[in-house]
């Protein structure tokens, strides 16, 4: 084994990733089958290009053109192939074993792309199981449950000049306001057919417009691989391998993310190793044994979700997973991968009661061979696609998140700061009297900032489940509502932290999001949402503008309290930084309905302070108080500073200067 060499299976050098003017031309066929190679090195779980063995890939073989079949079923007493090109006949077509690790193969020519299929497994004990491909690249459209082969027509990238600068960004000093969305409920036209789902490439066009507009950096995509129930969201995954074909094929999402790149419009998907469906045609005792997932249910199910855990223990699974956030970096161009639920891969006794879950070797719960999934996983993706980002959504106070494996941290790019975004929602939905009594639950996040690389989230998970829709969370009648959310957005987008805001919110949607309808544009004929996606989309650009909200998050440096202590006035005043001393930016964020005529601020230096935004602006839909556009620092000592600014603040106001 010592003379197998990793080359043959995996190429890791820069160059082999960069993207230059990349065509992906109608396939030429090639003999395409299982070395002894690939299932050793598969049986390590190093086998990152797996993808292009297991699964359906068109063939040669002895002059005829057709398509390869594989599949992993170690446990099976025998695996046909059915499909509509033989009747669904499980006695038509017999596949090969081979023995070493149980992957299962058959050539079968003149296949075309389109065709459907399923594989028919004999379990070991007796009795059948019929199951979807779980290296498919495409699968029949829902209700139906089969895979189908794909064979790409041919596509051609236009995104080289994207990914060069992307491999050149270190996108922890870089500006990151990520749109979160849901492609089937974004937008939808009336149509007889699809239930009025956009295409990918109708998407893609209508996307790309509203995103610039609004001055996102990047989109992050709900619901991409192929799952069963739209009420999932997409969080319960039976094709790993198959962008969903509610809205089209795989070269039609390629054309999306592609338009996207050419806009510098970054591309981030939801990810889900943590769990699967028990779905009959899906990965759940898949060769009519455990094989996904682990064997004991106290380690191998969700009793809360209903769902069956990942077996990161075993190798080919590790390999299974590893390959597939490596197939849509390679293959699909994704700029980053938002993992769900780390939590619950973390600990073993994530949602279990007493005795229905096993102790690791040490006595404790801690999932010992997640920790090394992760660590492998971020090292391998990170390494081979320089300027991608992997973001952990982990709930818990877990340390070492983003810290680099080498310092036995898990080695994400980002986590999600889930802790600020219950401290924050529970704070704003206070009425503003009884804020001063919670005042603290807005600074709190400050203490921590500097454990991990964080991401600032207001997410679909904020607005479900009669949680209420961000405006509804705000108190006060309706024009109360609207200059509560202008604060609360205003202290988002200028504290620490990247950001990141579900569809709908940025216009004020009012009812809960819902997979089954498209949100709620036609709020927009009304002058107060119209308002509020332009202060949202003018605090992104300034956001995107000034370094100071985002080259030093995450450090000391960056952020300075000027006064986090005025409890009474529920006031909060602090600086933003960066590295150059300049543009540099002071805030101020009143959270009661009181309008302060003679408010002062203490400042860090004297000089001129220009206005960069007042949320009460008119424009905004605010009520129009003035704040002074130029503002001269007096040597008049205040919040513990020599020298400070005064103007009028107006109630559930943001103020913005910058100063040098």
């Amino acid at each position: 084994m010592s003379k197998r060499k990793a080359k043959a299976v995996v190429t890791t050098d820069k160059e082999s990733v960069a993207v230059k003017k990349q065509t992906i031309k109608p396939a030429v066929p090639e003999k395409v089958f299982i070395s002894k190679d690939d299932q050793y090195y598969f049986g390590q779980g190093t086998h990152y290009e797996i993808y292009k063995k297991l699964g359906a890939h068109l063939s040669v073989e002895n002059g005829q053109v057709g398509v390869f079949f594989a599949v992993w079923a170690p446990h099976a007493r025998s695996v046909r192939l059915v499909g509509d090109f033989n009747g669904w006949d499980p006695e038509a077509n017999y596949m090969e074993r081979l023995d070493e690790i149980g992957i299962w193969q058959i050539f079968m020519p003149g296949i075309k792309s389109g065709a459907m299929y399923k594989f028919c497994i004999e379990k070991s004990m007796g009795g059948f199981v019929y199951k979807a491909d779980p290296f498919a690249a495409y699968a029949e459209e829902r209700p139906g449950t089969a895979s189908r082969v794909f064979i790409s027509e041919g596509f051609t990238w236009d995104d080289a000049k994207w990914i060069a600068e992307r491999e050149k960004k270190d996108m922890n000093h870089e500006p990151l306001a990520i749109y979160e969305c849901h492609l089937g409920s974004w937008m939808r036209h009336p149509r007889p057919d699809n239930e009025g789902f956009y295409s990918y490439r109708e998407f893609a066009d209508k996307i790309v417009e509203y995103l610039q507009e609004m001055q996102y950096t990047h989109i992050e995509l709900m619901g991409i691989a192929e799952y069963p129930f739209d009420g999932s969201w997409g969080y319960q995954v039976t094709g790993y391998y198959a962008p969903t074909s509610r809205y089209g094929d795989p070269d039609d999402f390629r054309y999306l993310v592609n338009k996207l790149h050419e806009n510098n419009i970054g591309v981030i998907l939801d990810w889900v190793p943590a769990h699967f469906p028990r779905d009959e045609h899906g990965l759940a005792d898949f060769d009519g044994e455990a094989l996904y997932e682990y064997a004991d249910p106290r380690k191998g199910e969700h009793p809360d979700w209903g769902t069956k855990i990942f077996d990161y223990g075993k190798n080919e699974v590790r390999n299974f997973l590893i390959a597939n956030a490596i197939y849509w970096m390679r293959e699909f161009h994704i700029d980053g991968l938002r993992v769900d639920a780390v939590a619950s891969m973390l600990y073993l006794d994530y949602g279990k009661q007493s005795g229905q879950w096993v102790p690791n070797k040490y006595g404790n719960n801690k999932n010992l061979e997640a920790i090394e999934f992760f660590k492998h996983l971020n090292s391998v993706v990170l390494g081979m696609f320089h300027g991608t980002m992997m973001i952990a959504e982990e709930s818990t106070a877990w340390p070492k998140v983003t810290a680099k494996p080498e310092e036995d941290g898990l080695g994400f790019s980002f986590k999600w700061n889930m802790g600020w975004m219950h401290d924050f929602c529970d704070y704003m939905k206070l009425d503003p009297y009884f804020r001063k009594d919670n005042h603290y639950k807005m600074t709190f996040a400050m203490s921590y900032n500097s454990a991990e690389n964080y991401i600032l989230v207001l997410s679909h998970d904020e607005v479900v489940h009669l949680k209420c829709s961000m405006f509804n969370k705000m108190p006060g009648l309706r024009g109360e509502k609207f200059a509560n959310l202008r604060a609360a957005y205003g202290f988002m987008l200028t504290h620490s932290g990247k950001k990141l805001l579900f569809m709908g919110q940025e216009f004020a949607q009012e009812r809960e999001w819902s997979e089954a309808r498209e949100i709620d544009w036609f709020l927009l004929q009304e002058p107060e949402h119209a308002k509020m996606k332009d202060y949202v989309a003018e605090l992104l650009r300034i956001y995107r503008k000034y370094p100071s909200l985002w080259e030093l998050d995450n450090t000391n440096e960056g952020f300075e309290w000027i006064n986090a202590d005025d409890t009474e006035k529920s006031l909060y005043s602090y600086v933003r930084k960066n590295s150059t001393g300049k543009k540099n930016l002071a805030i101020v964020v009143n959270f009661t309905p009181v309008e302060r005529d003679d408010y002062r601020m203490g400042v860090l230096k004297p000089g001129t302070y220009k206005l960069v935004l007042n949320s009460d602006d008119k424009k905004f839909g605010g009520d129009g108080c003035t704040v002074p556009k130029v503002n001269k620092a007096e040597p008049i000592p205040w919040d513990g500073k020599d020298y400070s600014i005064g103007f009028k603040l107006p109630s559930f106001g943001v103020v913005i200067y910058e100063f040098n």
